[in-house]
Order: structure tokens, then sequence, then C-alpha cells
């Protein structure tokens, strides 16, 4: 079968459309044939050069992929059903979704919810699933109506369909951009207005700036999280998903014993079967046609990977590259 391969060989890194013999490469009690993958940032991190994300020198990259179970070895998840794939080391430390096949223990993958195809669910990924499960952490604290939300790096995956989503629930949605090129595509989104990085720097020579947001998604992380910790709302909360801008996080405790804000983590890649499959069912049917349909970059086979991960590599991707494998 023809796959897009990674390979690292003395420091250097390849990344092809090859042939493979996947009998000698794939490995697991189930085997997926996979209508539709993605690419995310964490593609584009796996093949660049410093990059230390991949876990084996010989890797079927795409760490998202949906299809159907076309064989098994294990009875809980028969031949016919319908599933989607992600974390678990899929695309970094295990085969990935950048072939027409893949194989997996039954417990790494997910039954794919009714309402919810291959496609569409490939148009979420692993971007669309963190934005979703940020979103259910969200609610526990702030209801639609309770004020302005806000969403950085919102051109990104996981930032873009946080607005979508936050939007079609009723939300008062603020995506921060950097991107003045990338306005109209958020507004698409449901944004109700696009401000800039600069607009979280308010009263700086103060402990706290005024409180503004209701709660906030954070796909950036390191000042952009620390500035949004000091304009959130009493009772605010911040859901931090993404380390782009740095991992450090220099705050004080203020917003935290003064303005009671709490501060929530979201992983993808160990979250336990239950929360997986409740936070699927929660996206299928999530947003409306139109907001998919604005979601999509474009459609590619295995031979436009490499312009993809190239394109997010530099940062000026707006919406998802999804990925067919079979053409």
């Amino acid at each position: 079968m023809r796959a897009f391969v990674i390979e690292r060989a003395l420091g250097e890194v390849t990344a092809a459309v090859r042939d493979v013999e996947a009998e000698t490469w794939l490995e697991g009690s189930v085997e997926v044939a996979v209508e539709w993958s993605c690419l995310n940032f964490k593609d584009a991190m796996v093949v660049a050069p410093a990059g230390r994300v991949a876990r084996r020198d010989q890797l079927i990259g795409g760490v998202d992929a949906a299809g159907t179970v076309v064989r098994t070895d294990d009875p809980s998840m028969p031949v016919g059903t319908a599933v989607v794939a992600h974390g678990h080391g899929f695309g970094t430390s295990h085969h990935g979704g950048f072939a027409p096949r893949l194989r997996a223990d039954a417990s790494w993958l997910t039954v794919l919810p009714s309402g919810l195809s291959a496609h569409d669910a490939m148009v979420f990924g692993t971007a669309g699933y963190t934005a979703m499960a940020s979103v259910l952490e969200l609610e526990r604290r702030v209801a639609p109506g309770d004020g302005e939300l806000l969403v950085t790096g919102a051109t990104g995956g996981v930032g873009s369909v946080s607005v979508a989503l936050l939007a079609a629930r009723g939300h008062d949605v603020t995506a921060l951009s950097r991107k003045p090129s990338a306005h109209e595509f958020l507004l698409a989104l449901g944004a109700a207005r696009v401000i800039a990085p600069v607009e979280l720097a308010d009263r700086p020579d103060r402990v706290l700036g005024a409180a503004r947001f209701a709660g906030a998604i954070d796909c950036v992380g390191g000042e952009t999280l620390a500035g949004i910790l000091r304009v959130l709302r009493w009772g605010g909360v911040a859901v931090a998903t993404g380390l782009v801008g740095g991992a450090a996080l220099a705050t004080t405790v203020y917003p935290f014993i003064t303005r009671n804000v709490s501060l929530i983590g979201i992983d993808s890649v160990e979250a336990p079967a239950g929360l997986r499959a409740e936070v699927w069912a929660a996206l299928a049917g999530a947003v409306g046609d139109d907001a998919l349909g604005a979601l999509v970059d474009r459609e590619v086979g295995l031979e436009g990977i490499a312009d993809g991960l190239a394109q997010l590599g530099r940062g000026d991707a707006h919406g998802r590259i999804l990925v067919e494998p079979s053409r």
C-alpha cells in the first residue's frame, strides 16, 4: 500500500509517499480502512528536523484517522464498525492515518456516534476533539449569556473549531488573531468580533487589568495565557490547550485569590475511553453545515500532505486540511 512515511537517520528527516508492505509495517488486533485523515500542527512537528515528537525512526504519519473496521481479532470491535483513531501515539510512536489501512488495539479506537460521518469527524479531528473537550469544561462554569468569551490562536485547528462550537451553542465569542487577513474567516465561523493581541495588555502597570471576559479557550500559552488571567471576570475560567507561545507561565496568584479564577488544562492523548465517547457524541451535529464547510480549507490526497504540513509549519493555514488516503 502507499503511505506517507517519515524517516529519521543521522539527524536528517525525509517525508514522502512510498510503497510499504502492510503486513510488515502495521500492528494491532483491529484493522481499519481509513476513509479520511487530516493535518494537525502536531503532524508538522513530527516532520520538523529539530522536532522531538516522533518516537520511532520509520513512521507512517497522521495523528488522526476515521474509517471502518475491516478485520478484527477483538469481539468488542466487530467488522463494519465506524471508528475514529487519535491519541495513544498515533502518528508519533504508532503508525497513523496517512495510509489506506491502520491497525490498533480495540481500546485505542472510539466508535463514531450516529450522525457523524468519517469525513465530518476529520473536519474536527484531534483539534476538534480538544476544542469540544474545552467547551464542555468551560460550560461547567459559564453558560450562554453569562458574558464574552475569548478564543486565542483562533485561526489554528483548535481555535477555529472552538470559535464555531461556542458560537453554535449561543455564546458571545471574541476571536484573538494576529492576522488581519483572517477576520472574514473568523466572522464566518461565528465570532462576534476579532481583536489583536495588544488588546489583552490592559493596565500593564497594575497587577490586574479590567475584568472583561467570563471565560477563555487559550491555544497559545506563554504571555498570552498570562494576559488572559489578568482580564478574566470574577469566577472566570481559562482553559489551556496549547503552548506554541511558550511553556512558561509568568503570572501571580492575584487572579485566583481576588477574582476566583480557574485555570484548567486539556489533554487529548491519554483521555479515558468514556470521556472520548462523551466528547465525540457532543460533536455529532455540533455545528451547522455552513460552519462545518467554512472550517475546511481543502481536501488532498497523500501527495498533498507535504505541502499542507509546510503550510501548518509556517502558521499561515486558515481552516482544516483533510486527507483522503485512498487517492
